[in-house]
């Protein structure tokens, strides 16, 4: 999947354009869309940008789990390599577990409270009113839906594509 971004003047063009990707058979949980007044995508029926898009919570989770799974790792080696303690090479794995999981959980603390590092390039853009839409598709029809939103609203700012996004916002 790759995340398309968009920059919509108005929530009279996100809704046509939410309508013409559901016709292209885009799903709305794919559809995000952050703006600086929310009441307005409730008003219109939009789907709303949620705290996984808005905040830096995945990105902080994927630092946690490689600092802590290296840390625990370091910490397994450690402990099996002092004497008299009497762990076995199995204790290098289950550290290195618990420190994966204990790295993600407080990073996510960390991550779910700081805005999206991804979205700051946007932020003058959203307090000026416009809304950014946010479009999750498959990797083949990343063109396919950059040239139905281009086409059919000259009104809509392609920003740009994320490469990668993970398979659980």
């Amino acid at each position: 999947m790759r995340r398309l971004y968009f920059l919509i003047p108005d929530a009279d063009s996100a809704k046509v354009i939410v309508d013409e990707l559901l016709l292209a058979r885009i799903e709305e949980r794919h559809m995000h869309i952050a703006a600086s007044d929310h009441h307005v995508l409730t008003e219109a029926n939009l789907p709303e940008a949620g705290l996984l898009q808005e905040s830096d919570f995945v990105p902080a989770v994927e630092r946690g789990l490689a600092v802590g799974g290296a840390t625990g790792v370091l910490a397994g080696i450690a402990a099996v390599a002092i004497p008299g303690i009497g762990l076995a090479g199995g204790a290098i794995l289950g550290i290195g577990l618990a420190g994966a999981g204990l790295g993600a959980w407080m990073s996510s603390m960390i991550g779910i409270s700081a805005p999206s590092s991804r979205l700051t390039e946007f932020e003058k853009a959203i307090e000026e009113g416009n809304l950014l839409m946010m479009v999750d598709v498959p990797k083949p029809r990343v063109d396919e839906i950059t040239t139905l939103v281009r086409k059919h609203h000259p009104e809509a700012h392609i920003e740009g594509t994320e490469p990668v996004i993970p398979a659980f916002p």
